[in-house]
This record gives structure tokens, C-alpha cells and sequence, in this order.
């Protein structure tokens, strides 16, 4: 059995951290849906930069675009939608084989909305009623003014990825607005049609710190936070609170353990696979990470849901002089930074595209 059916078995959702046209159309994705259990996908302005960047199958969809008036972000959604809709439409087997667990795709909002709870809430209402696939997330930043705009966008009926999630306060405050949200669709009697997971980054903790401590404590600050936040995410599943929201026929929010592709090369390229194995989440893993998992992967047990010996590592990265509280806040406002850059290079590459296709 290969390693990523023995995942999928341990009750963990593989979703592919990317998306291009060429996946799509080469039946690369339906072969990763088939054969390495891979059950949902993710995208975000990073991966469309790179895949309009280097791909010519968009050309014909970019002349179309503005032949039709289109342009910018509005041709970029347009292009991002065509892609998201086909590859919702192969997972749409998943989704209702798991009634909704499983088997989403992700869109993001525009990342320059991340500080604009109102333009976020009308971007996300936006995107979801474009979609019109029931299994369609729409991500939204996990920053204190996304969290409003998930609450009112989940009580309105929009599946919502909280992205850019580092630390497990930043967790805990997007799972009570998922949970806000709920409870005023149960109190007004409406459909249990909406789900969401929250987007937990690791790889970016041990990139932080990889110069400021001992090398015998390299990449271990990133499994320590996903185990306790892990921790915190058992402990909320088996709240009053929670068991309330299943019990009126909801599927509570998964935790999605995002950015898990190795960064150091010295470490093993499937070091946070192996770590990070647990039941009832989603790893959203780089197509890369992916492969060499099928190839050479091996479950070598689960995360503790006590958080096993995370408290004991993180205080020992607290004595190294690494303020946890302080790099989680600075790493979520850089992570929104970056994925700014990626959108404006984005809209550049469309630009571009679209001067020589004129």
C-alpha cells in the first residue's frame, strides 16, 4: 500500500498545494486523485503567479478575457475560476462521498483586502456565488480584521480556508468566529451546507529561527506549534460547544496543516509529512513533497493529541531568546506581505500577457 493511502487510511486528507491549466488538462491531477489518494487542493497567488508565468495554455483565456472587457484582477478571478470550477468538479465525487468532509478546492481573496473586513466579506460572497460549487473554499486571512468577515461570510453561507494561521491563539480566535458563525445559522434555522477548515503554516516557524539557535534544535520549533495546536484543536472538538454544532448537523471546522514542504535541505524532503500524521486533519502538501511521499514515505505513528512533549520544546526555544507570541504575530504579517508581492506580480504577468496578446 502506498505511504499516501496509509495517510488517507489514518483518516489525514492529502490535498495538492497547487494548481496549473497543465495539471489539468495532461490528466495529471485525476492521476494524483487515482493513485496517490489525493482528495482536495489549495492555490493561492503564489502558485497562479508561477503557473500563468510559465505557461502558454492561459494565452487563449487571457485574449478572450479582454475581448470581453477584462482586465487585471478581474480577468485574473476569471482565469483562476475556469481552473478552480474543473478541478472542484473532479473532487465533486469526494465531497459527497464524505457529505462535505472532503474534496474542496481553495480560492483567495485578493491579499490587499486583508486588513478591509468589509471589501473582504463582498469579495468573498463574490467569488463563492461565481463558483457555484458547493465545494468551493474561499480563503481569507486569519488576521484580526479577517476574522469578522469569516463569522458574517460563514453565518451567510460562504465555505471558508482561514489562511495565514501560525500559532495556536491565531487558531483558537479563527475557529470561534467559524464557530460565531454557525451558531447564528443553527439559531436562524438555516442549511448545514457550509464548511472550513483553518490553515495552520509550519515550514515558516524553522525558516525564522534557522540562524538564531543551536543546531541540534533546527526544524523542530514548526512541529512543536502544530502539536500544540493540534492539542488545542482535540480539545475543542470534544467542547459543549462543538459537540453542539455537529449535533445540529454541521461538520466542525478541520485543522488544515499547511506550508509543509522541507525548506532546509539538509533535513529530509518529507520531514513534516512523517511528523505531522494525524487523523481528522488535512496537510496540504507541495506536489513535489507529494511524490517523493508516494516514493520513500513511511507513517512512523501519529501526533500525540496531549501534544505530547511540545510544551518542554518550546520552552526550550523560549530560553534560546525566541519570543513564540511575537514571531507568531510578525510571521502572520509577513506571510500577508508576501502574498501581496506575489498578487502584484501576478497582475504584472497578466499585463504583460495581455500587451503582447492586444
Amino acid at each position: 500500500m502506498k505511504p499516501t493511502k496509509q495517510l488517507h487510511d489514518l483518516g489525514q486528507s492529502l490535498w495538492l498545494d497547487n494548481i496549473t491549466r497543465d495539471i489539468l488538462d495532461n490528466g495529471t491531477l485525476k492521476s494524483y486523485i487515482d493513485e496517490l489518494s489525493v482528495t482536495g487542493l489549495t492555490s493561492n497567488p503564489t502558485i497562479f503567479d508561477q503557473a500563468i508565468k510559465k505557461s502558454a495554455l492561459y494565452d487563449p483565456a487571457i485574449h478572450d478575457g479582454m475581448a470581453r472587457g477584462l482586465s487585471g484582477e478581474t480577468l485574473f478571478f476569471d482565469l483562476a475560476l475556469d481552473d478552480l470550477t474543473r478541478a472542484a468538479d473532479l473532487f465533486r465525487p469526494i465531497h459527497d462521498q464524505t457529505k462535505g468532509v472532503d474534496g474542496w478546492v481553495s480560492l483567495e481573496v485578493s491579499p490587499l483586502l486583508a486588513y478591509d473586513t468589509a471589501t473582504t466579506l463582498a469579495a468573498a460572497k463574490d467569488l463563492s456565488s461565481r463558483g457555484g460549487r458547493p465545494n468551493l473554499f474561499i480563503k481569507i486571512p486569519g488576521t484580526p480584521e479577517g476574522l469578522p468577515a469569516i463569522e458574517e461570510a460563514i453565518s451567510a453561507g460562504v465555505s471558508i480556508n482561514v489562511t495565514l494561521l501560525f500559532s495556536r491563539e491565531q487558531y483558537l480566535a479563527a475557529a470561534d468566529a467559524y464557530a460565531k458563525g454557525i451558531e447564528r445559522r443553527i439559531a436562524a434555522g438555516l442549511p448545514t451546507n457550509v464548511g472550513s477548515v483553518a490553515s495552520v503554516f509550519i515550514s515558516r516557524w524553522d525558516v525564522a529561527v534557522s540562524t538564531k539557535v543551536p543546531e541540534d534544535m533546527k526544524d523542530k520549533l514548526g512541529i512543536a506549534i502544530a502539536q500544540r495546536t493540534y492539542k488545542a484543536y482535540v480539545d475543542l472538538l470534544a467542547t459543549p460547544r462543538w459537540q453542539k454544532i455537529k449535533q445540529a448537523g454541521y461538520n466542525p471546522q478541520r485543522l488544515l496543516l499547511a506550508s509543509t514542504g522541507t525548506k532546509d535541505p539538509k533535513a529530509s524532503d518529507i520531514l513534516y509529512i512523517q511528523a505531522l500524521a494525524a487523523p481528522n486533519t488535512v496537510n496540504t502538501i507541495p506536489e513535489a513533497t507529494l511524490k517523493a511521499f508516494a516514493d520513500h514515505g513511511e507513517i512512523k505513528g501519529v501526533m500525540p493529541p496531549d501534544g505530547g512533549n511540545c510544551e518542554e520544546v518550546l520552552a526550550q526555544f523560549a530560553k534560546a531568546g525566541i519570543d513564540i507570541d511575537a514571531l507568531g504575530e510578525q510571521l502572520q504579517s509577513e506571510g500577508a506581505a508576501a502574498f501581496v508581492k506575489s498578487w502584484n506580480e501576478l497582475l504584472g504577468v497578466i499585463e504583460s500577457k495581455s500587451a503582447v496578446l492586444k
